[in-house]
């Protein structure tokens, strides 16, 4: 059997995935793009969660195969486990794959890394998951920071001077796991954007390397989604047709207070490989197109920085001192050039060809995300409830981008597939 028919057909019907940290549903996307069959997905925030509900549970196409026992609501991962744990025990043995994305703030090299931060703690609710459903293969995805030495760490069991990955996987190893993990730039499996991720991936087998599985199989990926295996693919591929020049404007219904447009819609007659997959099975236009009403003086601004920067760079420090801007990082898109890394503030990167931030929809489209997949909520927050909200830009700045998840999954299916055929107990059980 080829590896390109694997690619293509991994497991349907066959793996059960459950997913802890979910956000608004990038890395159960992938996978249920993977074939894989989504079970349960916990996540805290209604705002996140909605937009996954929306998707991913009342969905018509993919959605998760959710138990009557589970309200399908937003909860913690520590409510899931108090409340439900009788249910849960269950579930040993008929849970696949185990994946999650611990809350990146705390770890994130992008701001101020804080060990006393309490959503550090919860990868040790994933690993008390790990404990009760001892499922075959571990999936943990996080920012590179991720596995940087705090100064201190809050939790007691943990030394200081210790990355807090090191912890896990040391835990992991006592589970009986075969530990994996690296660093993935997901520009290299067809997202157009230079976003670096630490994953850590286990299974059973004492002979497997999921991660150097993973990364072996970026040439195979790329070309099973027809795109280029020699170069990413660029901003100008991915959200061209979203451009404002030469649009009628119209009113966006989606915007509740205030006034907001968006640009009507008008499909391309010329698509690039990767938008085709954007809009594969999509005749009518992407929601969360919202165009932002910046004040003269921001544009004005805008300009100020596209003259002071190379194209897809961040702004430099001399640069940012000299405009009084005091932000960390301030990008212009480079029209050709994957962009850099998608955060949860829009006005981290400007377009390449307007002066003005990202829609959303641009910004999950730098993510991978399909235009059929729609975004629910308010766009901004601010204040008091930055802490608290998720609106779409957050949500889609913390996804795991699906075209990642995707190529996790098909490496995982690979894995046991290759695993069953050697089986004598369980050949000829897996129809591909």
């Amino acid at each position: 059997m080829g590896l390109r028919t694997i690619f293509k057909r991994i497991y349907e019907g066959n793996m059960y995935f459950i997913d802890v940290f979910a956000g608004c549903g990038g890395l159960s996307l992938g996978l249920m793009n993977a074939g894989l069959v989504g079970l349960i997905a916990i996540e805290k925030n209604p705002m996140a969660f909605e937009t996954l509900r929306h998707n991913l549970i009342d969905g018509e196409d993919k959605h998760f195969e959710w138990p009557d026992w589970l309200p399908k609501k937003a909860m913690t991962c520590e409510y899931f486990l108090e409340n439900y744990a009788s249910e849960i025990i269950k579930l040993k043995g008929k849970v696949d794959v185990l994946v999650g994305g611990p809350p990146c703030q705390g770890f994130s090299v992008a701001g101020k890394r804080n060990s006393e931060d309490p959503r550090n703690k919860m990868a040790s609710k994933y690993l008390e998951l790990v404990k009760i459903l001892s499922p075959k293969y571990l999936v943990i995805e996080n920012v590179s920071g991720f596995n940087m030495p705090f100064k201190s760490v809050a939790d007691e069991t943990v030394s200081k001077n210790i990355a807090y990955s090191d912890y896990i996987c040391s835990e992991l190893v006592k589970l009986g796991y075969a530990v994996s993990r690296g660093k993935v730039n997901c520009a290299d499996f067809g997202v157009p954007q230079n976003r670096h991720r630490y994953l850590i991936m286990c299974t059973r087998d004492k002979d497997v390397n999921l991660i150097s599985d993973l990364i072996g199989s970026k040439k195979m990926f790329l070309e099973s989604k027809g795109l280029n295996v020699q170069r990413p693919v660029s901003v100008h591929e991915a959200i061209a047709d979203l451009e404002t020049q030469d649009r009628n404007f119209i009113r966006n219904n989606e915007s509740g207070r205030g006034l907001f447009r968006e640009a009507e819609y008008v499909e391309l007659d010329i698509r690039s490989p990767y938008l085709s997959l954007m809009r594969s099975g999509v005749s009518y236009a992407p929601n969360s197109r919202r165009l932002p009403n910046h004040k003269p003086e921001t544009i004005l601004h805008f300009l100020r920085v596209k003259l002071a920067s190379e194209p897809g760079r961040s702004l430099s420090k001399s640069a940012r001192d000299k405009l009084g801007i005091k932000k960390h990082a301030i990008t212009v898109l480079g029209k050709d050039l994957p962009a850099p890394t998608i955060t949860t503030l829009p006005d981290d990167i400007i377009h390449y060809s307007e002066l003005r931030i990202l829609t959303v929809r641009e910004t999950a489209r730098l993510q991978s995300f399909p235009d059929w997949f729609e975004f629910i909520g308010k766009y901004t927050t601010g204040g008091k409830m930055r802490k608290a909200d998720c609106p779409r830009y957050t949500q889609v700045g913390n996804a795991v981008p699906p075209m990642l998840s995707e190529a996790i999954g098909v490496v995982i299916g690979t894995c046991e597939q290759s695993n069953m055929e050697i089986s004598s107990e369980n050949y000829g059980k897996v129809k591909l």
